[in-house]
């Protein structure tokens, strides 16, 4: 993120006294918190006593059992019965050959062997079954902020909860890479109920990054590609606010795998409130500036915003991502389950490609 005169885009409030923002379109007011919110992940500082620590780390258990049980209720059966596989057909994997016997496909025929045995053989091919997901999770500092239901990084976490719901069934694995741009993490691939929990434990419990640290998610997209891994599912979380340098790896990555992109929102990444004077700080350099928010730079601020999420989407799109935006003011899981019977209306033959719309708000929220 660059300085500009009087153009603080892609910045937000001081993390000190913040400026009042507007309630959530579908949360009045002065209201409790809604439903729909996740809980919040955040770790415990690093300086914190023994005894925080414990009641910390206690009450982060807690909230990600109550997001687990969310994310069950709500997603539950949505796939079921379905199991995708990676290329369509009987296998993708070369198995032993074997005689052929009628009513075998002929297409399956092994010449190379029939030709040493002057027997016809087949070649039998292993279904790829199982799927592994990759997790690129980018918790930086400019997630940790939020102004409307929860901070972004809760939204983060809470993204990487539904999407290894709705893919760890059917013994397959899921894996993440988390980086804060200080340090980056490779946590293996795991299946099962237990490797899925610890997965999401760890993800949330990573330590938040000093602030004027900036984000590495080129770096760790490309940690995915070196060694080489099978084919399967990479799902990037990010706010991808700053430069549009991570397009390349994701291209490359794009030459074995799925693609999917979750963009996590503020509405303070969007606009700012008319609130005076008030401090703009970049979280990733440590740049502050005092401005007054004025008609002409909150028309500014707004279209810098614009331009830069439409270059994020058209960036998304060239590399053949599917791009599924989830915001802090909006009902998370309900746009993760428009995304997912999307998908799989297109498994079933219709289209799907491209960035997957979400409904604007209601009075009351969507279900």
């Amino acid at each position: 993120m660059t300085e500009h005169d009087e153009t603080p885009a892609a910045r937000v409030p001081d993390p000190g006294p913040r400026p009042p923002s507007a309630p959530p379109a579908d949360a009045p007011a002065g209201g409790p918190r809604p439903d729909w919110a996740p809980p919040s992940t955040t770790p415990p500082p690093a300086h914190a006593d023994e005894m925080t620590g414990e009641a910390a780390q206690a009450r982060l258990s807690a909230s990600l059992r109550t997001l687990e049980l969310t994310v069950r209720r709500r997603l539950d059966g949505l796939l079921q019965g379905n199991h995708l596989g990676l290329v369509p057909g009987p296998g993708t994997e070369a198995g032993e050959p074997r005689p052929y016997q009628p009513g075998d496909d002929v297409r399956r025929m092994d010449w190379s062997v029939t030709a040493r045995t002057t027997e016809p053989h087949i070649r039998e091919t292993i279904a790829d079954r199982e799927l592994e997901t990759q997790l690129v999770v980018d918790l930086s500092p400019s997630l940790d902020f939020g102004t409307a239901a929860c901070e972004k990084r809760d939204l983060a976490v809470a993204a990487c909860a539904a999407v290894v719901h709705l893919t760890r069934g059917g013994g397959n694995r899921v894996g993440a890479v988390v980086a804060t741009g200080e340090r980056t993490v490779r946590l293996p691939a795991r299946g099962g109920e237990t490797g899925a929990r610890e997965l999401l434990r760890r993800i949330a419990a990573t330590p938040t990054a000093p602030e004027g640290t900036r984000g590495d998610l080129p770096g760790a997209l490309e940690s995915l590609r070196r060694p080489p891994r099978r084919r399967g599912l990479v799902v990037v979380v990010s706010d991808f606010l700053g430069d549009v340098d991570w397009e390349r790896a994701l291209r490359a990555l794009r030459a074995r795998h799925e693609l999917l992109a979750v963009e996590v929102v503020d509405p303070r990444d969007e606009e700012l409130p008319d609130v005076g004077t008030v401090v703009l700080a970049d979280p990733e350099t440590g740049h502050r500036r005092e401005v007054t928010t004025t008609a002409t730079l909150r028309r500014r601020f707004a279209a810098e915003a614009a331009a830069h999420r439409d270059r994020v989407a058209a960036a998304l799109r060239r590399t053949g991502a599917a791009h599924l935006v989830l915001r802090t003011d909006r009902d998370w899981i309900a746009d993760v389950v428009r995304f997912a019977v999307a998908r799989k209306r297109g498994w079933s033959g219709g289209a799907t490609t491209g960035r997957v719309p979400t409904a604007a708000p209601s009075a009351t929220g969507s279900r």
